[in-house]
């Protein structure tokens, strides 16, 4: 994520029916029941088996389009992203530097949505004061052993849930012993270790200490940003790819993945999060990953150097094997002002509009937006068939 200095395979696959065992619904802005859908469509009848993609089909273009798009917040400012909520948007993304208000659970009892936050730990912690203040990743490895960081990430994880977050994107499991955070390297502190085999071990108790708290952990920035030259939030960069810790968070059931906007040496001349060699190949395919694939914030320097607009950008990620897409930044007074409610919504629209032009014009594959639309539904444990 776009970050300042001082300062979650999907939980299940697709319910695959309407006598599958419950799942907690996402809220009434996704809930539809297969008597609705046979309503709409003619199918399926009441009697044949009801799946989220059957029902996924019966929405309008605009819907799906808004469910694979994340909008961000500027401290906490949940009230002004109303309209993004009723159109459909996939989650809520919060930034900014503001202390995050104690009714925060009460501004976010209508949101049926993901809520997100980053709380890394450090100086990347968002929701202060509702969550504890943890130590930087690398102090953390340097002074707690892994059972005691998966502990500490299940208190945090419940502070998260009491405050009405069920994201958090974290961890970071780029391997990095350089200095920073930086201009020159987003990582440094935020990573646990320079070695491979340690940012696994604690890694996977972090996300492990965040499910039990029923908190999806987002592992990040795949395929690794460690040893980056430039910090892609205001530069291209390039990066190679290190894929242990990645190897090691899927298989201890890391629900979602956050993609870098780094070029991959050897993989792909974009950043990543344009690259099919990157999500599709490597993530989908080399790594066997089930989950949900989330961009770093589009809205980035090295993301903006190679495409025409953001909405553009969000396009041409979702096409390369995105399921959900994120925008925006503050790092700048500029960046900053790009946050205001009115220019957010203006952008979520067109960024609406730039997706449902190109599956009209076969540019996205309908199956291919109706498969994020899945996942970001199975991270939300929705299950559309629910009477």
């Amino acid at each position: 994520m776009i970050v300042r200095l001082g300062l979650t395979s999907v939980v299940a696959a697709l319910l695959a029916s309407c006598t599958s065992a419950q799942v907690p619904d996402a809220g009434q802005a996704r809930t539809q029941t297969s008597t609705a859908a046979t309503q709409s469509t003619g199918a399926p009848t009441a009697t044949a088996a009801c799946t989220n993609g059957a029902v996924i089909r019966t929405w309008s273009l605009q819907k799906r389009a808004a469910t694979v798009v994340v909008v961000p917040v500027l401290d906490f400012n949940v009230a002004g992203a109303a309209d993004e909520l009723r159109e459909g948007a996939g989650g809520l993304l919060f930034l900014g530097n503001a202390p995050a208000p104690s009714n925060l659970a009460a501004r976010l009892a209508s949101v049926h949505a993901l809520v997100m936050a980053d709380e890394e730990g450090g100086g990347i912690q968002r929701l202060s004061p509702l969550v504890s203040n943890v130590p930087w990743p690398r102090q953390m490895a340097a002074s707690m052993t892994p059972t005691q960081v998966q502990a500490m990430a299940t208190r945090i994880g419940r502070q998260m849930a009491a405050a009405g977050v069920d994201v958090d994107l974290a961890p970071v499991l780029d391997v990095d012993a350089r200095p920073g955070p930086s201009a020159t390297n987003p990582d440094g502190s935020r990573s646990f270790s320079g070695n491979a085999t340690t940012v696994a071990a604690y890694g996977a108790a972090f996300l492990r200490g965040l499910r039990a708290a029923g908190v999806t952990p987002v592992v990040k920035h795949f395929p690794g940003l460690g040893g980056s030259v430039g910090n892609t939030d205001v530069t291209s960069a390039t990066t190679t790819a290190q894929l242990g810790p990645f190897r090691s968070a899927i298989a201890a059931g890391a629900p979602a993945v956050m993609v870098a906007n780094a070029a991959v040496n050897g993989v792909t001349t974009l950043p990543a999060t344009l690259s099919h060699a990157v999500m599709t190949t490597m993530l989908r395919g080399q790594l066997a990953f089930r989950g949900l694939v989330i961009t770093d914030s589009l809205s980035a320097g090295a993301v903006q150097r190679v495409v025409s607009s953001l909405p553009e950008a969000v396009v041409r990620s979702l096409i390369a094997g995105a399921d959900l897409t994120l925008f925006g930044s503050t790092l700048t007074v500029s960046s900053t002002q790009r946050l205001a409610p009115a220019v957010v919504k203006r952008t979520f629209t067109q960024i609406v509009s730039a997706i449902e032009t190109a599956v009209r014009t076969g540019r996205l594959s309908e199956s291919r937006l109706d498969s994020a639309v899945g996942a970001v539904l199975a991270a939300e444990h929705a299950n559309l068939c629910q009477r």
